[in-house]
């Protein structure tokens, strides 16, 4: 993976070659990780090859190495699919504008591991409905599963994951599916998960996977007390009109599961 740069980035290399510095330390992989630039007047050398400064470098986007230029991180294929820097350091994105995932009080990648914890992934096999960038699917192996089984829909949010240095790796303990979590799952066969996580794009936009057939799938594949965490955010009663976390445990009990809410969703239980 090559160099990701972000408005951040950019003014530091700018003034450490403003102020005649011959390197200046940084990071160019989202704050994962920090390492020492060169810097001069035509440009700043990474690993042994040089690039050239951006000469526009907007804010709310990641730049990356392609094809001899620096490029922003999206694509536009049905939607406009982006990586978005935060201030955390792991990025968010947002598909036609809509952010996906939470930034505003806490890292993203810092509520996915909150909310892996209540399922207590060790040595469980686990259901990723929705896998986007796949914080889930990360802190999950992180806190030693046995298996992640992770769907994705969109190829462009696949695409967006490649370029991510905060996604994790496939490998033997995480399988990535590119398909549509709602067809699938009627070809997953029954009791073979122990835990869910369940982090669907907003009811307006994806309704089906809050629908009561879709949760009878997620009991029918569920084993006997395994828990599930469902992502509901917190929509505006007054403004939506709807009581989405009430609506979703409503369902989820004549599915079969033992509901509380918890924080920005529901979790449950099966009985």
């Amino acid at each position: 993976m090559g160099p990701l740069l972000t408005l951040k980035v950019h003014e530091i290399l700018l003034a450490a070659a403003h102020d005649g510095a011959s390197a200046v330390e940084c990071s160019l992989d989202l704050d994962r990780s920090t390492t020492t630039v060169e810097v001069g007047n035509a440009g700043w050398i990474y690993q042994g090859q040089q690039f050239p400064y951006l000469k526009i470098c907007k804010d709310r986007t990641i730049y990356h190495w392609f094809d001899e230029t620096f490029r922003p991180i999206e694509r536009f294929t049905t939607s406009l699919i982006k990586l978005v820097p935060t201030k955390w350091g792991p990025p968010t994105f947002e598909i036609d504008g809509i952010k996906m995932l939470p930034t505003a009080q806490v890292s993203p990648y810092a509520d996915a591991k909150r909310k892996v914890g209540l399922i207590q992934p060790r040595g469980k096999v686990i259901l990723d409905t929705c896998g986007g960038l796949g914080y889930f699917a990360a802190w999950c192996l992180q806190g030693q599963a046995k298996q992640v089984l992770s769907y994705e829909k969109n190829p462009d949010v696949i695409w967006l994951r490649s370029l991510n240095p905060w996604s994790p790796e496939i490998d033997m303990g995480l399988t990535l599916t590119e398909g549509n979590i709602t067809e699938q799952i009627a070809l997953l066969p029954s009791q073979t998960v122990d835990a869910i996580l369940h982090d669907p794009p907003r009811f307006g936009i994806a309704g089906e996977l809050y629908s009561q057939v879709f949760y009878d799938h997620l009991a029918r594949m569920l084993k006997r007390k395994g828990k599930l965490f469902h992502y509901t955010g917190r929509p505006n009663k007054l403004t939506s009109g709807r009581d989405v976390p009430n609506e979703v445990s409503k369902r989820l009990r004549q599915a079969g599961f033992i509901t509380e809410l918890n924080g920005d969703g529901v979790l449950a239980t099966k009985k």
